[in-house]
């Protein structure tokens, strides 16, 4: 339940050098680094709705621990994969539609932000939110 409320992005690391490995061109880029993306997160057992609202869109997501599902990245990206909890952390494991490679994102609570990192193709990122 650690993760449950609404969480603005704060601070990026190495976020632009990620999205450029995932193949998103530089004027994406350059506006995805300021998106004010907020993510609102609630828990319920074993299932998570997932509210994230940016200036780009908003998107309503809801999963299940375990279950894969399909998800559209704010670029056009697709996606399937699921998240699992390993301990206090959320892992997420997914694989692209378009080139089958693997994209790794983990969410954990330090120090009291939500810490988001990103891991494709040996090039990692993380994003930094604080709770509203």
């Amino acid at each position: 339940m650690a993760f449950n409320g609404t969480w603005k992005v704060d601070k990026n690391e190495n976020y632009d050098k990620f999205m450029e490995q995932m193949g998103v061109n530089v004027m994406k880029r350059k506006l995805a680094g300021h998106d004010n993306l907020k993510l609102t997160i609630q828990q319920d057992g074993n299932k998570f709705s997932v509210k994230e609202s940016s200036t780009f869109r908003t998107k309503d997501i809801e999963f299940t621990l375990g279950v894969a599902f399909d998800y559209t990245q704010a670029d056009g990206t697709e996606l399937n994969g699921s998240w699992n909890c390993e301990g206090d952390k959320l892992v997420g494991k997914f694989t692209r539609k378009d080139n089958s490679k693997e994209l790794l994102t983990t969410r954990e609570i330090v120090g009291g932000e939500l810490v988001q990192s990103y891991s494709y193709e040996g090039v990692n990122a993380k994003r930094f939110f604080k709770k509203e």
